[in-house]
């Protein structure tokens, strides 16, 4: 295929998806990473489209928002790893939320297997991969459904998740920096977002590498809190992606590395700081959530209770 011909395929992809990987893009074009470097630079320099950290967008800072078939073609082996790796972070009997996304669904086809589980979303497609699990029981939220990711949005589906609380929020999005957290380009449906974080002690976003560095324009989820992210390996030539984890990893996200393989393994990005506890009642331990996060109060508790102990041995030596 002639240079001219590869670079009118690749401009044709970025501007049917918004956001395309140069993996992605040398599957399609059927070249190496290399040569497609090379031809998005040239189509940047002409100004048709932008470089984005093992990537391309279209022009303008903020990418757009993909369509549901578009974005089920696209990084298929890295969201299936995610979806198994992020699997294991779920326990049995737990009360979960699961957000809208094609990584998300993913990971609602392998949680049929989890007895027990009680799955909220407001998503269709999580509760159609989740419809046949005889042990998980699915709890929608309420809406109007938003076509191009099949998804219930707007006041309804918000002020269903009033008075909720589960242990974990599973969640994708469009785009995830260290400065900015997880952000979408829809503003219905990251509102939706916000209140499905607001119902969990925890937060897990699912974020494959293309979407490191990608900012769009409604924030869902600041960095702050969010507990862990589960993604896949950046290529080794992506050094702004591996910086990108790093400095997740050192505002206290837990990062866990999924191989492209989809191995149940996941090697975990150290961070440089302790993990931060989340803020408002997100602090306090939810039955059935994750160990180490207990509330000030149960630490308090526990210190009053030592120093009582002390008190009543003292009494007894005189």
């Amino acid at each position: 295929m002639f240079a001219a011909e590869r670079r009118q395929l690749i401009l044709e992809m970025v501007r049917a998806n918004g956001a395309v990987s140069l993996r992605e893009l040398a599957r399609v074009v059927q070249t190496s990473e290399v040569t497609v470097r090379r031809d998005v630079r040239a189509l940047e320099a002409e100004g048709l489209l932008d470089r984005r950290h093992g990537g391309a967008v279209l022009p303008g800072g903020f990418t757009r928002e993909s369509g549901f078939p578009q974005k089920s073609h696209l990084a298929t082996a890295e969201k299936t790893a995610i979806a198994d790796l992020a699997a294991n972070f779920v326990e049995e009997g737990e009360a979960i939320v699961v957000g809208a996304g094609t990584t998300t669904q993913e990971l609602a086809r392998r949680l049929a297997r989890v007895p027990g589980l009680t799955v909220v979303t407001n998503s269709l497609l999580v509760a159609q991969a989740l419809a046949h699990a005889n042990r998980v029981e699915v709890v929608m939220t309420g809406g109007t459904l938003r076509g191009s990711n099949y998804a219930l949005v707007g006041s309804g589906a918000e002020q269903s998740l009033q008075g909720l609380r589960v242990s974990r929020a599973f969640l994708s999005g469009s785009g995830l920096t260290a400065e900015r957290g997880l952000s979408t380009s829809n503003m219905l449906s990251a509102s939706v977002d916000r209140a499905l974080v607001q119902a969990a002690a925890e937060v897990v976003v699912l974020a494959d590498h293309t979407k490191l560095g990608t900012d769009t324009m409604f924030q869902t989820v600041p960095t702050d809190v969010i507990t862990r992210l589960v993604t896949d390996e950046p290529p080794v030539h992506d050094d702004r992606a591996h910086t990108e984890l790093q400095a997740l990893a050192d505002q206290g996200v837990q990062i866990a590395v999924a191989g492209a393989t989809g191995s149940p393994g996941g090697d975990e990005v150290p961070a440089r700081r302790q993990q931060r506890a989340l803020p408002g009642p997100r602090r306090g331990q939810v039955p059935g959530g994750a160990p180490g996060l207990r509330s000030a109060a149960a630490v308090l508790g526990e210190q009053g209770a030592e120093r009582e102990r002390a008190r009543v041995a003292d009494l007894r030596r005189r």
